[in-house]
């Protein structure tokens, strides 16, 4: 199980990361549960670690199962402190505002349903 952060500037463009291993991908902040976590602890220290600073939990908007990693996959609203500054840890190269449009088909579906949220927690299978 792991967690992740949507997170927007004042555009609406969504925040991703650019993992420093494997294919390099980007994604949203977060990532796995450590034993005996909940999905708010996970979530808080990994944009802590990944971030380097506090961020706000507003809503958990969605739990996805992902079948490739045989992994359900939590999706929070979140907010950075006001002038926050990112410091990225080791894991992540850099990281960008992406406008919607641009993410990939998963992704989109995720921050949409995320950004949409009228107060009912959705599911889906990808």
């Amino acid at each position: 199980m792991s967690c992740h952060a949507v997170i927007t500037d004042g555009q609406g463009r969504v925040l991703l990361l650019q993992a420093s291993y494997g294919d390099r991908s980007w994604g949203l902040p977060g990532g796995a549960l450590e034993p005996g976590e909940t999905v708010h602890q996970a979530l808080l220290r990994e944009c802590r670690e990944e971030l380097g600073l506090e961020v706000s939990i507003a809503y958990l908007s969605g739990i996805y199962y992902h079948a490739a990693y045989q992994s359900q996959v939590c999706i929070f609203r979140c907010h950075l402190p006001v002038a926050a500054r990112l410091r990225l840890s080791d894991e992540h190269l850099t990281w960008r505002y992406w406008p919607l449009a641009e993410l990939g088909v998963v992704q989109r579906r995720r921050v949409d349903d995320c950004l949409q949220f009228d107060g009912t927690v959705r599911s889906a299978v990808f």
